[in-house]
């Protein structure tokens, strides 16, 4: 009888100490939202300022960086550093290269010694077309930036930059390498998805390396990430067939999307980007909207720095509206977990949630932001929103609404062909009490003007203490074990009548 009663309390109680582990957590928004970009209270500012990558310094993590493109009035750029987490922000010139157009698609990222990195391409021709890439680093978190060194050549499209988080200046650049291209469109298939290495923080590149699988005829939108033990992963999209988006078929104007699935790959590398194993994420996704091919908007890739696994993210259409979708592969996994449909909205309630960007804490908690449009009906102004699992991307708190006011989705480059472009991505970077989320914010623009601004907030979190995977797997399953094993005693008669009602009742529930 004491045998058996110690251990159901022991099993239920080491249940209940593991449940206690992943309970979801308060988050709540900081403040209201502020502009990143100076430019954002003056109205005579009507630049188009749109997808913002962000990171952190890993050396300072008070020194943050955005970078971010603008469509209009002119093709451009903008970098904005800040050395106090985000309270205040300024603008730094990039330098131009000699007799080029500065400077256009910017992405960032952060060495493990603390240099920051940037890349832009310039644009050149009657369509403005990548005519090479180039590089800018700074040791003092962006203040200062070197003069740009060419990396590559001409028809580079969607740089990224990655870094390894534990290698010093080992860098890594990934981009779609056109050759024939006309207006809005890819002129022919099977333009390749590269990869360069540099170990010296970009003064020398080892050879490019196709990343893609040859199989992808119209492979676009790379996000790379380096894992914790130095694994590359390059996510990207098939569009497959999808010859109206990607050869320009729409002539650059809105209407119904492509009707046929996309492919949401990965690929691996674990020789430094040499050669690449590829697994599929899922073969089933469901455009929500016409795309530019030359800038598609980006899925989102994260890396549990402790333990390795990896989320992918995407919005879908697959229930007949525009969702954001979440999977997830453990290190040394072989198959793709998902997906999972984030936004708590009801199905089929023919609004968007989309332009995921996924991030984990160090203490394993993975945030997503995505834009939202739940509180419209007619689907047109976004909000902002932010969700977090704590259970590894099989479920996600409530959504906590960013954005302090709504605005138009209606509003930026492209609206005069009903095709508005938000922008490819938005930024969010999270710690274990916060997360820093931004992104294109129209508010203070028209449809006229196409003004857009890169807008931010803060999340706070009182997050639990971090359990492993092993200790948690233990004191969940080795608690119903136990459990189940002082139910078996009691019922076998140890406690007569009792004890075997009491079993059959915890067989019941």
């Amino acid at each position: 009888m004491v045998l058996g009663t110690a251990l159901l309390l022991l099993g239920v109680g080491a249940f209940v100490v593991s449940q206690a582990f992943d309970a979801p957590t308060e988050s709540e928004r900081l403040g209201t939202n502020s502009p990143v970009n100076s430019g954002a209270p003056d109205p005579a500012d009507i630049a188009s300022n749109n997808s913002p990558t962000l990171a952190r310094s890993p050396t300072d993590p008070r020194a943050l960086v955005v970078a971010n493109r603008i469509d209009s009035p002119r093709y451009s750029c903008a970098l904005h550093i800040s050395s106090n987490g985000g309270s205040s922000w300024s603008q730094v010139p990039v330098p131009a290269p000699r007799r080029e157009r500065i400077c256009y698609a910017p992405d960032v990222a952060f060495g493990a010694d603390g240099t920051l990195y940037m890349s832009f391409v310039t644009l050149r021709g009657a369509g403005n077309v990548p005519n090479a890439v180039w590089l800018v680093t700074s040791t003092d978190g962006g203040k200062t930036l070197s003069e740009p060194e060419k990396v590559h050549g001409r028809l580079a499209f969607q740089v990224r930059l990655a870094t390894d988080p534990r290698v010093p200046r080992r860098l890594y650049m990934t981009w779609v390498q056109g050759s024939e291209v006309g207006l809005y469109s890819f002129g022919a298939t099977g333009n390749p998805i590269r990869t360069a290495r540099s170990d010296d923080g970009g003064e020398t590149w080892e050879p490019s390396a196709r990343s893609n699988r040859p199989v992808d005829r119209r492979a676009v939108a790379p996000a790379t990430a380096v894992g914790p033990d130095g694994d590359l992963y390059v996510l990207y999209l098939d569009l497959r067939n999808d010859r109206l988006d990607y050869e320009g078929g729409h002539m650059g104007r809105g209407g119904p999307p492509y009707d046929g699935p996309w492919s949401l790959v990965m690929a691996r590398s674990q020789d430094r980007g040499v050669t690449w194993t590829h697994s599929v994420v899922d073969d089933r996704i469901a455009p929500i909207e016409r795309i530019i091919a030359f800038i598609p908007p980006f899925p989102s890739l994260a890396v549990d720095a402790d333990s390795g696994r990896l989320y992918a993210s995407y919005e879908d259409a697959r229930l007949g509206d525009a969702d954001v979708f979440v999977w997830s592969l453990p290190e040394d996994g072989d198959e793709w977990e998902g997906p999972t449909r984030v936004n708590d909205t009801p199905e089929r309630d023919r609004t968007s949630q989309y332009r995921p960007k996924l991030d984990v804490a160090p203490n394993g908690r993975l945030d997503i932001l995505y834009y939202d449009r739940r509180a419209d009906r007619r689907n047109l102004r976004n909000e902002v929103s932010l969700q977090s699992s704590f259970d590894q991307g099989e479920s996600f708190t409530e959504r906590l609404l960013l954005s302090s006011q709504p605005f138009s989705s209606q509003v930026g480059f492209g609206f005069e062909r009903d095709l508005p472009d938000i922008g490819s991505r938005i930024g969010l970077e999270s710690t274990d009490p916060r997360a820093l989320a931004v992104w294109t914010d129209t508010r203070a623009g028209t449809t006229v003007t196409k003004k857009q601004d890169i807008a931010q907030a803060v999340v706070g979190f009182s997050d639990p203490q971090r359990l492993d995977d092993t200790a948690r797997s233990l004191l969940r399953y080795g608690g119903i074990a136990l459990a189940l094993l002082g139910l078996a005693l009691l019922g076998r008669g140890l406690i007569p009548g009792r004890g075997r009602r009491l079993a059959e009742s915890a067989r019941r529930r």
